[in-house]
């Protein structure tokens, strides 16, 4: 499918979007099983000079916490729950940046990821979202510091970090 970077969260972020998966999947519904992210792009390939680019233009930046407060879903995948992160202007300075990095370097960007279209977010829930909402509503938010960056393949399950 593609190669995707990936912010990793803190521990207890992590342990929090993992309790509320796991109050899903004791009801039966089908819940992601690897460890939360938030993806921040997206394409076919992103080759070694797009990384190391990458690389230099976060370093360059203080990572903002998130705060994944909203219970929703993102287009293309109806039958997702996702927890959300609130927006601000210093988030979308990062995605920017994340992108302008990869800007001409990467092969066939995914759109639903760029700047304009995309919406940080975990999954919660792979199916019956109706019913998986109504199930964590109100939903209590989730501070999360970014203790990472990474790019992931989705083919092969691979992941290189970029920096911790």
């Amino acid at each position: 499918m593609a190669q995707i970077v990936r912010f990793r969260l803190d521990m207890a972020a992590e342990d929090r979007v993992v309790e509320l998966r796991e109050i899903l999947r004791k009801e039966g519904i089908r819940v992601p099983t690897e460890l939360p992210t938030v993806t921040f792009a997206a394409a076919a390939q992103i080759p070694a000079l797009a990384r190391v680019e990458l690389t230099e233009a976060l370093m360059s930046l203080s990572l903002p916490s998130l705060w994944l407060a909203t219970l929703g879903s993102v287009a293309g995948h109806d039958d997702d729950l996702v927890l959300s992160a609130i927006v601000d202007t210093e988030l979308l300075a990062v995605h920017s940046a994340v992108h302008d990095a990869l800007a001409g370097k990467v092969k066939s960007p995914f759109g639903s990821y760029l700047p304009g279209a995309w919406l940080p977010h975990v999954v919660l829930a792979h199916e019956r979202p109706a019913e998986a909402f109504a199930l964590l509503h109100p939903i209590r938010p989730v501070r999360a510091a970014i203790e990472g960056v990474e790019i992931a393949d989705t083919r092969d399950g691979t992941s290189e970090p970029l920096f911790a």
